[in-house]
């Protein structure tokens, strides 16, 4: 179920960037470069390095950004779950998730981003929630629309 809705949503995001105040940075820029940086070393920890980010939606308004994404390996190789530091030291459940796929909420500090909210294999739309709709409402209307307005 939880796949099907991630698929839904991927595929409404990108239609309603038009409509929105947020936009997607280009393939190589060096803002699309800085956020992934900024996120790279929390979840290398998590699953070890080295990671890619494969992006399946990216949007940027201001000094706030969301990302849904997946890790993997350099050169597409798929991570072994089971060999990663936080299944190793007991702090996740392998059996729970297909892939690593990666929902974040980045804030700008100056002239450095920062993921702020984050998780990793999660089943649920965590952030279907009020202090993150609050702040980052904007970027992700599709989820938060309505609910606390």
């Amino acid at each position: 179920m939880r796949r099907m809705i991630l698929a839904g949503l991927m595929i409404l995001f990108p239609v309603m960037a038009g409509a929105q105040g947020w936009s997607t940075p280009e393939r190589g820029s060096a803002l699309r470069a800085d956020l992934m940086d900024a996120l790279r070393p929390m979840v290398e920890w998590e699953l070890g390095a080295p990671v890619e980010f494969v992006i399946h939606d990216l949007r940027v308004a201001g000094d706030r950004a969301f990302a849904m994404l997946e890790a993997q390996r350099p050169g597409g190789q798929p991570i072994n779950m089971w060999a990663t530091p936080m299944v190793q030291r007991g702090t996740f459940d392998p059996e729970l998730i297909d892939t690593p796929h990666i929902e974040v909420f980045w804030r700008k500090s100056g002239r450095m981003w920062a993921a702020v909210h984050w998780a990793i294999g999660a089943t649920d739309v965590w952030y279907q929630y009020e202090p993150i709709c609050a702040e980052y409402g904007a970027l992700i209307p599709e989820v938060c629309a309505g609910l606390y307005r």
